[in-house]
């Protein structure tokens, strides 16, 4: 009996790859050199496509699949694939939260402490040598300050539990105001913003939250106050950020996600030293990775042999856009 067919947007594990290839006829699709032809050759008859949460499927891709039935996406984050044209195809889409939270909340809190204690600044000055000079001057304290959440999905939540052990008062800004939280509620960021001293940034990018983070908020949050991205680049309006942070209109950022990643070698965040800047690495632990490629594969797997997803992105989602 042959093997159904499916497509491979960009690898996963050794292993996963192997399961996938025990039971589906799998094309890989990073390995084309013209993916446009290698879809118009492979595409029809294909029901599934199997991505992650950075490379995505455009509409241009799905129409060159015309029996698409599947988008299954290794991460939560869901940006990088068209929902529009996948609702306007009836194509599902899967994904794989919860398994992600624990780890991202830890990065967030991890820069948290980075930014208000100058944890990397502070390195490279004893590295450089500068120490014999004197201490490298007074950074913030984080236990008992104001911790603003922007999103209080689950990431947002896992953050909010950790804050406590510091004593943060916790407040949140979110669309929706959560009656089974005792943080308060904020209906307005830049109002939010203007209270706290720390604002991190949890929520999911979509066509709501695209530049929510500009010069309004940045004002509101101020020349003491520190912003915190775990979640998408495109959230933060990145040129008034980076001005802000020139101009020191805010004390400090630490980032695990940008608008464009990576950034250009000569982009102007690396000379800015009150920025802290990762590689996008929030949900990069070895124990997650395995879990988040386990819970794609099993999604896969379901809808393909006609079972429900583990995970189907929320309906609302694909309402919405």
């Amino acid at each position: 009996m042959s093997k159904q067919p499916l497509i491979v947007v960009w690898p996963y594990t050794p292993s996963d790859m192997a399961i996938l290839e025990q039971t589906y006829d799998v094309h890989r699709l990073w390995e084309a050199s013209d993916k446009a032809s290698f879809l118009r050759q492979v595409g029809p008859g294909v029901c599934a496509i199997a991505t992650d949460g950075e490379h995505g499927v455009d509409a241009a891709t799905m129409d060159l699949l015309p029996d698409l039935e599947l988008i299954a996406c290794y991460g939560v984050g869901v940006d990088a694939i068209d929902l529009a044209h996948a609702r306007r195809r009836n194509i599902r889409v899967t994904h794989t939260p919860d398994v992600l939270t624990e780890d991202v909340a830890d990065m967030a809190i991890g820069l948290l402490l980075a930014c208000a204690r100058r944890i990397p600044q502070c390195d490279g000055y004893v590295r450089q040598g500068c120490w014999p000079g004197g201490g490298p001057g007074l950074t913030t304290r984080v236990w008992g300050k104001r911790l603003g959440i922007l999103g209080l999905g689950r990431v947002g939540r896992a953050v909010a539990r950790r804050a406590e052990a510091f004593q943060l008062d916790v407040a949140y800004y979110d669309r929706c105001r959560f009656d089974d939280v005792p943080y308060r509620h904020f209906d307005d960021l830049a109002t939010l913003a203007a209270e706290v001293d720390f604002l991190v940034i949890c929520a999911s990018a979509d066509h709501g939250t695209t530049g929510l983070v500009g010069g309004r908020v940045l004002d509101a949050l101020g020349q003491d106050g520190m912003l915190i991205n775990v979640a998408r680049g495109a959230i933060v309006d990145e040129p008034v950020l980076l001005r802000y942070l020139r101009e020191r209109r805010i004390a400090g950022a630490a980032l695990d996600v940008l608008e464009k990643e990576p950034p250009d070698e000569d982009d102007p965040i690396y000379r800015l030293p009150n920025v802290i800047c990762f590689p996008h690495i929030g949900t990069a632990t070895v124990e997650t990775r395995r879990a988040m490629r386990e819970f794609a594969v099993e999604n896969l797997l379901a809808v393909l042999s006609g079972n429900r997803p583990l995970a189907p992105v929320n309906p609302e989602v694909l309402q919405a856009v």
